[in-house]
């Protein structure tokens, strides 16, 4: 593994507020907002007066409806947000972790540009970029899940439990034997990104068959999955100049890789440091007891274990790229 921290600039401060403080202000904008329409978010939460979701004036001539008022707006706010988190806190408990993940803040107003990565490039800056960390000054990292050999049940019902995102880079010779798990997945609202036809070793193709592997699963994608994937991993993370070309060549934008990667029983790390940092990609597998020392729901455990005790949240990978 190459030992070189990615150098970027440091994006331009953004002047989004955070979580609590946007919820704040959701709250009390949209209280403000209008009388007689609910608040955003709230909807029909709110009554009016003589009747409900908004047929009072119909119902009883002459009467207004009640004005409501931001404390009340931000009252409810609190308490569904506060509802959020007892359940986030019990999932915690419930799947085993030591902490209860982190809430990432609100993704960015923009996105954040993509380069390659120092000593990553191949000659030709047009093409889609590899990296392996996403420019940002969050402190957030971007949990990531290669090839769909291991098709655990169990994965869906925890990170749908713990609300936490992840991505998944899919290769079709695995994944054809259950393509309803991954669609499930799917409409969990993960998203699916390419990782070739077959998992071969990129570096050692021709061109053409670079791009049957590539474009052929960008196909397969858009008919099992209803979508083309924008994002690509080669497999091993191997690639030259003839990987980019196929893959901007059918769609793809950009190349994560990973600066981390997460076992059951321990972290692997790319960098010197052996830390995570703002934007850094985190990797892993579908994989259970036959292939490493534990479960998918064992690997979570560990990543997340990791993540939260470096004071990181989750976030999703396609709000920054």
């Amino acid at each position: 593994m190459q030992l070189v921290r990615q150098k970027y600039q440091s994006p331009a401060k953004r002047t989004r507020p955070r979580l609590t403080a946007a919820l704040l202000v959701v709250a009390l904008g949209t209280a403000c907002a209008a009388e007689g329409a609910g608040p955003a978010g709230i909807g029909d939460a709110w009554p009016v007066a003589g009747g409900q979701g908004g047929q009072g004036q119909q119902g009883q001539q002459g009467q207004q409806a009640q004005p409501r008022t931001a404390s009340g707006a931000l009252d409810a706010y609190v308490e569904r947000f506060r509802r959020a988190q007892a359940a986030r806190v019990a999932a915690a408990k419930k799947w085993g972790l030591k902490q209860t993940p982190l809430l990432p803040p609100a993704p960015p107003d923009k996105k954040p540009e993509i380069t390659f990565r120092k000593g990553f490039e191949v000659g030709d800056p047009t093409l889609p970029p590899v990296f392996t960390t996403v420019p940002t000054e969050d402190r957030v990292v971007f949990l990531t899940i290669d090839d769909g050999a291991e098709k655990d049940p169990e994965l869906l019902r925890m990170m749908s439990e713990l609300g936490i995102p992840y991505s998944a880079f899919l290769s079709d010779y695995l994944v054809k034997e259950d393509y309803g798990y991954f669609r499930r997945m799917r409409d969990q609202g993960v998203a699916l990104h390419n990782h070739t036809l077959k998992h071969r070793y990129m570096r050692a193709l021709p061109y053409a068959v670079q791009r049957r592997e590539i474009c052929g699963q960008q196909d397969t994608m858009e008919k099992q999955f209803g979508k083309r994937p924008r994002l690509f991993r080669p497999p091993y993370g191997a690639y030259n100049a003839d990987t980019l070309r196929a893959a901007r060549s059918c769609g793809v934008e950009a190349v994560p890789l990973w600066a981390a990667e997460a076992f059951p029983d321990r972290m692997e790390w790319r960098e010197w440091d052996r830390d995570l940092h703002p934007g850094d990609i985190v990797l892993t597998h579908f994989r259970g007891p036959g292939d490493w020392k534990g479960t998918m729901a064992d690997m979570v455990r560990r990543a997340m274990d990791t993540i939260t005790a470096k004071g990181y949240a989750v976030a999703r990978l396609e709000d920054y790229v």
